[in-house]
């Protein structure tokens, strides 16, 4: 079973910053890409960005592009989110999620998720 828990969320200023955290526990030794999806009460999930297995390929959405970084640590089965500049309308429940094969930016494509962590920004 793979279980994946997020930590690192909570409440900052406008143009502050906060590191997200994703460790995913699997027992397979599997290799997955990864990847945050955001969302917003009454507004479906949306794609914010994804890792390969190695870390060679990522991609962003538009709207974080140059202000959000993902990485992983395989050694420590752990995906980050490093989000900088941080706008009000980021504010919203995170999720990291986890596929095997390539990256991919839909929901639809990824097998695993974790349970989310609400990020707060205010203005």
């Amino acid at each position: 079973q793979v279980q994946l828990v997020e930590s690192g969320g909570g409440t900052v200023q406008a143009g502050g910053s906060l590191r997200l955290s994703c460790v995913v526990s699997d027992r397979t030794g599997s290799r997955y890409s990864m990847g945050w999806f955001r969302q917003v009460p009454g507004k479906e999930r949306e794609f914010v960005a994804t890792t390969s297995w190695s870390g060679g390929g990522t991609d962003y959405a538009d709207y974080v592009e140059g202000r959000f970084t993902i990485s992983r640590t395989n050694a420590k089965n752990t995906v980050y989110l490093q989000m900088n500049s941080l706008k009000p309308e980021d504010t919203a429940v995170y999720y990291c999620a986890a596929r095997t094969g390539w990256t991919a930016v839909s929901t639809r494509d990824y097998d695993y998720w974790g349970q989310g962590t609400q990020v707060t920004v205010s203005s």
